[in-house]
């Protein structure tokens, strides 16, 4: 459910508050002074704050500053006796979301803490589609986005320097958006004022990876006249992003091991040890478990980028996001070519809908900017965003291979997404792993469908046929 952070110096109310919050489903980290919480704030991330005002030489209200000062927003909710409202009052000037009176009632609190949770968690959604300073590409309102996202906050929450946060790794098909969420983690962070450092690994010459990344001294070989700083280096205060990291080459994995792990390295031809002073992300679409079998990347290494493993589902994955992505873009498109009749059709909302995109978001961007610039305006087509021909499963304009009657009712994207599986399932006479092939979904993405639209019986039908 959650992580909170509960500060009481009564050690029998602390961990009363424990367990009442633990039947609750919540992870409770106790602390009985301002110094002990503000330790376990440096080490993790907590969803909410429970404290109470009177915590011996130290006040609960200069937590409560504190916290808001350092950018903390979950709920902060104050513990204070009866009597003392005036605490209460002064706790929540200083940016409290609640207060309670002593003797506490449990229930209450969890419950209180239950809704405050929920209602941190639609305002954090809310700023994610208001903040998103990174383009269309992070739009996405479906649960698996929802739950990438919510791991991407928590990521960017946590202190890049600590114990909790050697390294992340992004995992997802090339296209899906590793790049832009690692972006986002970056300009959510505490480093956001700093540089982040995109280093894409597969593209940089295998004699010059290791002085790319850590620098070289003067002299360090032959056309090294200058000392050069590396990309880890730039990156400090800010974040490096070792892009497909995959194609690290494996003489070099073992000094990028030292740098996750200590945080330290040499520039070549270097005797002095650099401190990495950034926050380190690293993106793969590639398996590195099935690479580090092959020999081809440190197991040691694996170990240590995937203790925080964030992966990017594909757009065929993430149920309404294409059309809303799709949407966003268009306007944004629009309005830099100076288009205001530019927008989607029906037609081409369902195909959006119905088209598994291999290519992911990249390639439904790439085919909305073909259409910006020579589409002369109006309403968008099938014919405008599949100018050769729309793919297997998709709609083209006219072919009456999808009709819907709007006249005797409303339609949605979930319509022509069960119409396709049916197709395909049709196709493939029951067969689900074939049929998912067929339209680019995932085995298992595909059985989920099935579950919910109840096409089980339809299935039996056509395997008995």
């Amino acid at each position: 459910m959650a992580r909170i952070l509960t500060i009481e110096d009564e050690e029998n109310l602390r961990f009363a508050i424990e367990r009442s919050l633990s039947r609750a489903g919540h992870e409770v980290a106790q602390a009985d002074s301002v110094p002990a919480a503000l330790a376990l704030l440096e080490r993790t991330s907590f969803d909410a704050v429970l404290t109470d005002v009177n915590l011996g030489d130290r006040s609960g209200i200069e937590l409560v500053r504190r916290l808001r000062d350092d950018g903390f927003d979950g709920p902060v909710v104050v513990m204070t006796a009866y009597g003392s409202i005036e605490n209460a009052v002064e706790a929540m000037k200083s940016g409290a979301d609640d207060y309670l009176l002593k003797p506490l009632s449990l229930d209450e609190l969890t419950l209180q803490l239950g809704r405050l949770l929920d209602a941190s968690r639609v305002r954090r959604r809310v700023r994610l589609y208001q903040r998103l300073d990174r383009g269309s590409e992070v739009l996405g309102e479906s649960p698996a986005w929802i739950e990438t996202m919510s791991l991407a906050s928590r990521i960017a929450r946590t202190p890049a320097h600590g114990a909790a946060l050697n390294a992340t790794l992004i995992t997802g098909e090339t296209g899906s958006g590793k790049g832009v969420v690692a972006r986002w983690i970056h300009d959510h962070s505490t480093e956001s004022d700093g540089p982040f450092v995109h280093v894409n690994c597969s593209a940089l010459p295998p004699t010059l990876v290791e002085s790319e990344l850590f620098g070289h001294e003067r002299g360090a070989f032959t056309d090294a006249k200058d000392a050069r700083e590396g990309y880890f280096e730039m990156a400090a205060g800010g974040t490096i992003f070792l892009d497909e990291i995959g194609d690290m080459p494996p003489e070099l994995q073992s000094k990028l091991l030292v740098a996750v792990e200590e945080r330290v390295f040499r520039r070549i031809g270097g005797t002095r040890n650099h401190h990495v002073e950034a926050r380190v992300i690293a993106a793969t679409n590639q398996d590195l478990e099935q690479l580090a079998e092959g020999g081809r990347f440190r197991r040691d290494l694996l170990y240590r980028l995937n203790a925080v493993t964030l992966p990017v589902p594909p757009l065929r994955e993430r149920e309404g996001d294409a059309v809303l992505i799709a949407d966003r873009t268009l306007d944004r498109l629009a309005r830099e070519h100076g288009r205001d009749d530019l927008r989607l059709g029906d037609d081409a909302r369902h195909a959006i809908a119905a088209h598994p995109w291999p290519g992911n978001v990249r390639e439904l961007i790439n085919a909305l900017q073909r259409v910006a610039l020579l589409f002369d305006g109006g309403v968008v087509t099938v014919r405008e965003l599949f100018p050769t021909g729309a793919p297997a499963g998709v709609p083209s304009a006219g072919s009456g291979a999808l009709r819907f009657d709007f006249e005797n009712g409303l339609h949605s994207a979930a319509d022509v997404e069960r119409e396709l599986i049916v197709q395909a399932l049709r196709h493939e006479r029951g067969n689900v792993s074939r049929a998912a092939r067929l339209i680019g979904m995932q085995r298992s993405s595909l059985r989920y469908r099935i579950e919910r639209y109840n096409l089980h019986d339809f299935i039996e039908e056509l395997i008995d046929a």
